[in-house]
């Protein structure tokens, strides 16, 4: 399975802020999931255009991404990409897996 991790400029244009975890950090993470064969950094610009080159079977939205599946449907059928199932994820544990209670407990933080 290949994932791509959004990059930091794109994070904080999104979300207003900078991501806790940064680019390489979250590449890092990404890749030490076991059923991760490769992970590569998303497209600042023109993301559908990057996506078909990868054309992958599935695209999982984050919980608090803020792409809606239908739109992102839509966009994928202007590039030719008729058939990626597109879902969005839900939190593993609302109170555990976020990354700013994961900031928060560090010495770090």
């Amino acid at each position: 399975m290949c994932v791509s991790v959004g990059t930091d400029k794109n994070v904080k244009a999104i979300k207003g802020r900078k991501a806790h975890f940064n680019q390489a950090e979250r590449l890092g993470l990404v890749t030490s999931i076991k059923q991760v064969d490769e992970a590569i950094l998303g497209a600042e610009k023109d993301f559908y255009k990057e996506i078909k080159k990868h054309s992958p079977d599935v695209i999982c939205l984050g919980y608090d991404q803020w792409a809606n599946e239908e739109d992102v449907r839509k966009e994928l059928k202007k590039v030719g990409l008729n058939n990626i199932l597109v879902i969005r994820l839900k939190p593993y544990k609302e109170t555990k897996a976020k990354s700013t209670i994961v900031k928060k407990r560090s010495v770090d933080y």
